[in-house]
């Protein structure tokens, strides 16, 4: 069966691009090759940058000439096929689009949509942006969020953008704000939790993270918004960047999230289900960053999703 990668390409490379590796140039420019066969290719030096052939760590410069071999998919569904009919999440998706420009996407990402496909998903929020932009357009997720928390995620348009924000995430320059809702009330003196913190896969093939003397240094700062008899709603700062990391600090403290089904406490989940709130309580409730073309201060809030709304009401109703 013919396809869009069945003939040689001729690449040649500009500004955007210059000093990224080479595999990782193919893996974002062959959508839908399995890195599996993009390795293949280059291993076998099929791939030629200016008539040579080089290794998958080679940084290309500007101006390189790539060579890339015609490339023979195997037969399978339509993946992108596949998730168009998924017209529901693409249009919760395409509605939850905070802002836009030339550079970047801010989404209201929903709570249950993965950020990208994989792990036994069909699709994630990068792939539905893929297909509602489909006119081969650069798109990669600049960080990420758990599949069950909603709320602010950057999407860089741009590779140049995606080097400026990633700088940002090292500097410790990009603010990110969460609310959570947590078992019992938060004491209005704790303002911060630093517990090291160890990832491990357990025997499912889930990720776990626990607190461990040996584990990695992180920090989240916590402000008490609002109380009620049985709960209260948190603001929750991460400082480091870990797994994980507010979902095991709220355990650690003694105040695990709602609905948090790796984390929380049964009871308490039993008791917001009752309310008629199923999903995790977590989300992403501002981002602030500096453009990467114009340098200004950008400030993005993504309001609650109808799930969490109706469930405040009931709080504020009960109280």
């Amino acid at each position: 069966m013919a396809n869009e990668f069945d003939q040689v390409q001729m690449l040649v490379i500009t500004q955007e691009n210059h000093l990224q590796r080479i595999d990782n140039f193919l893996i974002s420019k062959l959508k839908g090759v399995p890195k599996s066969k993009i390795y293949k290719i280059l291993r076998k030096g099929e791939v030629r940058v200016n008539k040579k052939r080089i290794k998958p760590v080679y940084k290309l410069q500007t101006n390189d000439e790539v060579r890339v071999p015609p490339i023979r998919l195997e037969v399978k569904p339509d993946e992108t096929s596949n998730i168009k009919k998924q017209t529901h999440k693409l249009t919760l998706i395409e509605k939850s689009i905070l802002y836009e420009d030339e550079r970047l996407l801010v989404i209201n990402k929903p709570s249950g949509i993965a950020v990208h496909g994989g792990s036994g998903l069909s699709f994630g929020l990068i792939e539905a942006l893929r297909v509602l932009r489909s006119e081969g357009q650069y798109l990669e997720l600049v960080h990420r969020l758990d599949r069950d928390t909603s709320g602010c995620i950057i999407i860089a348009k741009k590779r140049s953008a995606l080097r400026h924000l990633h700088e940002q995430l090292r500097q410790n320059t990009m603010d990110k704000t969460y609310h959570a809702l947590v078992d019992r009330v938060w004491p209005v003196k704790r303002t911060k939790v630093c517990a090291k913190l160890h990832k491990n896969q357990i025997q499912s093939g889930e990720r776990m993270v626990f607190v461990d003397d040996n584990g990695k240094p992180s920090e989240t700062k916590f402000s008490l918004l609002k109380e009620w008899q049985r709960c209260s709603l948190v603001e929750a700062k991460p400082i480091t960047g870990r797994t994980h990391q507010i979902r095991v600090h709220c355990q650690y403290a003694g105040h695990p999230i709602a609905n948090d089904t790796k984390y929380g406490n049964p009871m308490f989940s039993q008791y917001i289900k009752g309310l008629g709130c199923k999903r995790l309580f977590l989300h992403a409730k501002k981002i602030s960053f500096t453009h990467p073309l114009s340098e200004e201060k950008i400030v993005i809030s993504a309001p609650y999703d109808q799930e969490l709304n109706m469930l405040m009401e009931k709080l504020n109703a009960s109280n």
